[in-house]
């Protein structure tokens, strides 16, 4: 049974998940199986290279606020799935041995007009570093379950 529902969202909300260890293994383990790229798998290759040593895929940072989002309260939420992703900007590498934790911040709510048992909330999300900079943002829209579907907002 979700705990959480598209009620429960307010405008301005802001919290944290994780922290997450992200490891030189699981960067290569990851880059061998979806990004192959030299910059991902091999530190001498990705030195000589835009981002001067080994960094994680955009999309293993993309993946990883993924899991922790679905840890931290799509799990929990009676999520609905989202119509697609609006942005996602690489900011900084993602380096072997950072701990990452995940920012989610409350953009924007509304009650679904075509369905009344939906609401949807406009989330952005970073990925930051120990020192709270910002490795990666992703602004997206979920599809949430109401708990009394069709009242006022």
């Amino acid at each position: 049974m979700p705990t959480h529902y598209w009620e429960d969202f307010k405008t301005g909300d802001v919290a944290v998940y994780g922290p997450r260890l992200v490891t030189r293994e699981e960067i290569v383990a990851f880059a061998a199986e979806f990004d192959p790229q030299p910059m991902h798998m091999d530190e001498a290759a990705a030195a000589a290279t835009l981002l001067g040593g080994l960094a994680a895929s955009g999309w293993h940072s993309c993946a990883l606020m993924m899991r922790m989002m679905a840890d931290g309260f799509i799990l929990d939420a009676a999520s609905m799935g989202a119509p697609g992703v609006e942005e996602v900007r690489w900011q900084k590498p993602l380096r072997p041995g950072t701990q990452v934790k995940l920012r989610a911040t409350v953009l924007d709510t509304r009650a679904s007009k075509s369905r009344p048992e939906m609401g949807l909330t406009r989330i952005r999300y970073d990925l930051i570093d120990e020192a709270d900079e910002t490795i990666t943002t992703m602004t997206s829209t979920m599809m949430l379950g109401r708990r009394a579907p069709g009242t006022a907002a």
